[in-house]
């Protein structure tokens, strides 16, 4: 008789750790990528006004860095702006926007929205 109350109480407990563990949260979910952001205040960037930006996010560290800069310079028009936001001469903007990976071009349109962005050196 005692071995089935025994018996019982390690069914019943073994129940409840199943339920308890059953109930936690699953972990938070493992970051694939970087993030570019979808929408940027372009107030924030050079010649607002301007129907299209070309933002480069870039660090003084990085070594492709200089040749993407290289490459969206001879972009600059009356239609286009081209920035340079080095992170160490303008912290605020890569935090505000979480670039968290350089070089990043994002190519924004006059509201502001990003239609389209490349993360990385060019070829």
């Amino acid at each position: 008789m005692d071995r089935l109350l025994l018996l019982i109480a390690v069914a019943a407990a073994a129940s409840v750790v199943a339920a308890l563990v059953q109930r936690r949260s699953p972990d938070a979910p493992v970051r694939t990528g970087w993030s570019v952001p979808d929408q940027l205040d372009r107030a924030d960037f050079t010649r607002p006004g301007a129907p299209w930006l070309v933002v480069v996010f870039t660090s003084a560290s990085c070594q492709a860095c200089g040749a993407v800069m290289d490459t969206a310079r001879p972009l600059e028009s009356d239609q286009v702006a081209v920035q340079e936001v080095e992170v160490g001469a303008d912290r605020r903007v890569h935090d505000r926007y979480r670039i968290d990976a350089v070089p990043l071009v994002a190519v924004v349109d006059g509201d502001g929205v990003v239609r389209a962005h490349h993360l990385g050196p060019v070829t």
